[in-house]
Parts: C-alpha cells; sequence; structure tokens
C-alpha cells in the first residue's frame, strides 16, 4: 500500500470509531457529544452564561444557542433571566436533564485522552503537529470544533454551518 493510501486509512478508521461511538452515544441516551458536552458545562456551574459555555468547548455562541434550543425543546434545560440584570441568562439543567446527564457514558475522548497523557510530550507534540497540518490540508483549520471526539447530529452540524457564514 502507498503511503497516501496508508494516511486515507488511518484517517478513514478514525473518522469510522468516532462515527461508531457517537452512534452508540446518540442510541444510549438520546444526545449527541456536543450536546452532553454542553449539558456538562450546565451541570458543573448551574446557571452559566452561553458565551462561558461556548468558550469552555471552543464553539460559537450562536451554535452553542441552537444546541440549547434543541436542549430546552426536549425540556432537559431552560434558561433564566437575572432579575438583577436582565440581560443576562443564566442555563440550568432540569430534573429530567439531570437525570439524563446521570446516566449518560463518559465522552469518548476519555479513552483517548487517558492514553494520550501516557505519551512523552515530545511525542504528543509530534501529534498535534501533525493533526493540525492535517486540519490544514483539508482546509478546515477555521472550522468551529469542540474537543470532543463526537459527530454531531444533523441539526448541530446546520447550527455550526451557519455560525460559520
Amino acid at each position: 500500500m502507498e503511503k497516501d493510501e496508508e494516511l486515507l486509512v488511518a484517517l478513514r478508521k478514525v473518522i469510522r470509531a468516532i462515527d461508531l461511538r457517537s452512534r452508540q452515544l446518540n442510541r444510549e441516551v438520546g444526545l449527541t457529544g456536543p450536546q452532553l458536552l454542553v449539558m456538562q458545562n450546565i451541570g458543573k456551574v448551574p446557571g452559566i452564561m452561553v458565551r462561558q459555555i461556548a468558550d469552555n468547548i471552543n464553539l460559537s455562541a450562536a451554535t452553542v444557542t441552537s444546541i440549547l434550543d434543541r436542549l430546552e425543546a426536549r425540556e432537559l434545560v431552560q434558561r433564566i433571566r437575572s432579575t438583577e440584570d436582565k440581560r443576562r441568562v443564566g442555563v440550568f439543567l432540569t430534573e429530567k436533564g439531570q437525570e439524563l446527564l446521570s446516566e449518560a457514558p463518559m465522552p469518548f475522548q476519555e479513552h483517548f485522552l487517558n492514553r494520550f497523557s501516557n505519551l512523552e510530550d515530545w511525542e504528543q507534540s509530534l501529534m498535534i503537529a501533525s493533526v493540525q497540518r492535517l486540519a490544514s490540508m483539508m482546509d478546515a483549520e477555521n472550522l468551529d470544533a469542540a474537543p470532543v471526539l463526537e459527530i454531531a447530529s444533523f441539526d448541530d452540524k446546520q447550527a455550526v454551518d451557519s455560525s460559520n457564514k
């Protein structure tokens, strides 16, 4: 096999592993990876603001707002306007959201991060540089992406796409 074919096969395996894990997450708890990340942030800091969530998970505020719209429609989160400052809106998990979050599996990246952290610093740096170069070669360096190894649902992809326009 040629080197370019080996690289494409390895990339496809990574994409496939992420896709399979995303489907499992959706099947088990009905959430996408980005939705789970948003809910975890809210669970850690009840009343967190949209901008804080966006900053924490490296997504645009518009994308997080779109995810929150879907979570709110499912009665998993609620947004509550501050009584002191009407411009501030805090996000909270509902009881249903708390239950779902407590049943949710750990994100796929936990397993990966445990292995990654066991690598030597030079090897971590080499991997980061190589994957960043791949992203650049695929014209993907400016895409909105959370640090989560899950594939967003079609609705989440539309939100990401529309926030990049």
